[in-house]
């Protein structure tokens, strides 16, 4: 059975797989798992955002699914294996680039500006294409509803995990939409909303 209770100013070594390696370090049972992976492991592409897991910038992999790492605490972690956006150019999605496809994605669609919030919604989003592979754009959208984005609007992000979709099934990434439907992905909110004419 795994301990819950530690002394105070106790320090304690965690063991864990990140991104297929091997990893260990030592921190205070009251650590965060988004200031572990930064300060101790020196994975700083898991950013920290807001601290309550709103935001989602600190989204990582914990065995294979998205949470939050600022909701996690160091010592959940011991000997499971996590993921972050340094490991996405890992596995059957990934060529000599070193990027994903999903990453490439994004770069092709202009769907990241200030690239902050970007790390936590790639994770996100690899694990939703993993679980949910021809997502529709309003399911995309949902799943991206758990994230802040304060530059992109979320209209290129959504672009590029259709895209992805897409390519992943073999098909062109255009037989994915519907231009002519209310709320494609080329649709402003002004569009959506009837205040304009598409």
């Amino acid at each position: 059975m795994k301990r819950i209770f530690y002394a105070k100013n106790e320090v304690v070594r965690i063991g864990l797989v990140l991104n297929g390696q091997q990893r260990s370090a030592t921190c205070e049972p009251r650590t965060l798992l988004s200031d572990f992976l930064r300060q101790d492991l020196g994975a700083t592409g898991t950013h920290v955002g807001c601290e309550h897991g709103v935001c989602g910038a600190c989204t990582v992999k914990i065995d294979g699914v998205a949470q939050r790492a600022c909701m996690t605490l160091a010592v959940q972690v011991e000997g499971r294996e996590i993921e972050t956006v340094e490991g996405l150019n890992r596995g059957p999605h990934c060529d000599q680039s070193g990027l994903s496809d999903l990453q490439q994605a994004f770069r092709r669609n202009h769907a990241l500006q200030c690239g902050f919030c970007t790390a936590g919604i790639l994770m996100s989003c690899a694990d939703y294409l993993q679980r949910k592979p021809d997502p529709s754009e309003t399911e995309v959208r949902e799943m991206l509803s758990g994230h802040l984005c304060r530059c992109t609007g979320y209209t290129n992000i959504v672009k590029a995990v259709l895209e992805t979709a897409a390519e992943r099934l073999g098909r062109p990434y255009g037989a994915a939409l519907a231009p002519d439907q209310p709320g494609h992905a080329g649709t402003g909110a002004a569009e959506q909303a009837g205040l304009v004419d598409a």
